[in-house]
This record gives structure tokens, sequence and C-alpha cells, in this order.
């Protein structure tokens, strides 16, 4: 099972009202754990950078400036997407974004059912507990000492750990057992024992009929007091 993690940096919080993703950043993941593959990608707004949004992510307008726009690089984003599921926090944030800007471009948007959002599962899982990306880190001891600002890739990253461990951690299921101790296992040489006679002898069979009349209105006692010996 093959999912896309990933996040967005923007210039606001609403497209409908001119604001524009800034950056992209995701990891693959197979049944949970990252396979190695990432898409990283900062774009060019083609606007002015609220100096708000500057603060969140650093990203400042001159330095956007000679990155390709969202039209040069939908292809690959689309590409690296695929047909998998994507995995965000506060997914529906996200999902606005990307779907503002394909549509803009005349694809179609991504369906509601082809979001993950990892916020809605940990707060079903810790309901009332802080549940932001920090806090989840913290409760799962994922390493977020780097994160002294938002990056998408970065984000992406530790999203992707905490997946994992929202999911279940890296024992959630048996195809995750660890394949070289397995396979130390199966050399393990184990010594042969010869079969051994398990026939009832003569007296244990008479002491166990004699127990078996000792007990009080036994059903079977008589079926097998007739047939023992």
């Amino acid at each position: 099972m093959i999912e896309i993690v990933f996040d967005t940096e923007t210039t606001g919080f609403d497209p409908h009202n001119g604001d524009r993703i800034v950056e992209i950043g995701c990891v693959e993941v197979e049944n949970f754990l990252p396979t190695g593959r990432i898409y990283h990608q900062y774009i060019n707004p083609e606007r002015s950078m609220p100096p708000s949004a500057e603060a969140v992510h650093g990203l400042s307008a001159a330095y956007l400036k000679d990155f390709p726009t969202f039209a040069e690089i939908v292809g690959d984003f689309m590409d690296f997407a695929g047909d998998h599921k994507l995995v965000a926090h506060n997914a529906d944030f996200d999902m606005r974004f990307i779907n503002y800007e394909i549509q803009k471009l005349g694809f179609k948007p991504y369906p509601q059912n082809r979001a993950i959002d990892t916020l809605a599962l940990a707060r079903k899982k810790f309901p009332g507990s802080p549940n932001t990306l920090d806090a989840l880190c913290k409760r799962f001891n994922v390493d977020n000492a780097s994160r002294v600002k938002h990056g998408a890739l970065l984000d992406a990253e530790l999203l992707a750990e905490v997946y994992l461990e929202l999911m279940g951690g890296r024992q959630s299921g048996l195809s995750l057992v660890d394949e070289k101790a397995k396979k130390e296992a199966l050399k393990l040489k184990r010594s042969f024992r010869e079969p051994r006679d398990h026939t009832a002898s003569q007296e244990e069979q008479a002491r166990h009929v004699k127990f078996v009349e000792s007990l009080k209105d036994a059903h079977w006692s008589q079926a097998f007091i007739k047939k023992a010996p």
C-alpha cells in the first residue's frame, strides 16, 4: 500500500483571496514506512509575501522569484502523487490549495476521499490532547529539533514518522517482523527426539476405571466401564 505524505507552505490561509502555494514537500510511504522517494519544490507565487506568512516559513518573495511557477511544476507533482492516497496534517487546508491550483490549470480536483487527515486521526485517538505536529512528535518521541520554522519537506518527513505511530508503530503487523532475526532463527539446529509411546498401561487403565467409578452421577461412566478391560 503506497501513500504520499505531503505538506504545503503558502502565502496565507485562503486561495480564493489570492493566496498561493510557495512550497510542496512529499514523502512516499509503503505500508506506513518511507520508501526513500521524495518530491520537493519551492514555487514562485507570482505575488508579494505577507510578513506574517514569511515569519512562519521564512520564505520571501525575493527568494522565490527565480523558482518555477505552479503551472511549471504541476506535472511533476501529479506524476509523483499518482493515484495514491494523500496524507496531510489538517488535510482540508492543503487539499484546498492543491485543488485550487490544479483546477485553475484545467485539471479535475482530487476527491475528498483521496485525503487522509492525520489531525483527525490524532483527535480521535487522543481526544482533548494537543494534536499539533510538534505535540505529536513529542508524544511519539520523534526528533523535531531541526524544526525551527515550518518547511514543507521537513514537516512531511516528520509527519511520515507520526503517521506510522498513529497507525500502530513499527510492530503494527506481522509483515514488519525483523527479517534478519527470522532468518537466523530458521538456521538453528534442533535435536531429533524419538516419538514417545503414549499407550496407557493396564495399571493406568485400571486406575482410571476406579477414578471414573468414584464420580457421582457421571453420565459417561457406565459406557466407559463397559468398554474398559
